[in-house]
């Protein structure tokens, strides 16, 4: 048996509204609690722009690309091709890059 009751619309909306006041609240807490890194909005307009996600992450960690191939061992002209050329790179190029930026492989995909 399905138990119901009726209230008026401006009571819902209310009720809709504290509901989501409350997940804020809680949202904040469990940031408290457990702060995650985040991205600054610019990083996001421009992954939502299209940009290339190996560069988007590679300058919002201070990386030039000539650092970054240093520190992974993957060619600068490799990674450029990847940033401004679209091209993929291996799963190996990947790992290594993503393990020097913090990331998991799935950000830069």
């Amino acid at each position: 048996m399905n138990d119901m009751i009726t209230i008026p619309i401006e009571d819902y909306a209310r009720l809709m509204e504290a509901a989501d006041d409350l997940a804020d609240l809680q949202a904040v807490g469990d940031y408290k609690v457990d702060p995650k890194p985040g991205v600054p909005s610019e990083f996001v307009a421009r992954m939502l722009a299209g940009e290339s996600l190996l560069k988007l992450w590679r300058e919002h960690r201070g990386y030039s690309q000539n650092e970054l191939g240093k520190i992974t061992g993957v060619n600068r002209i490799q990674i450029g091709d990847i940033e401004d050329r679209g091209k993929t790179g291996s799963v190996i190029t990947l790992k290594k890059l993503a393990n020097a930026l913090n990331i998991q492989v799935d950000d830069l995909l």
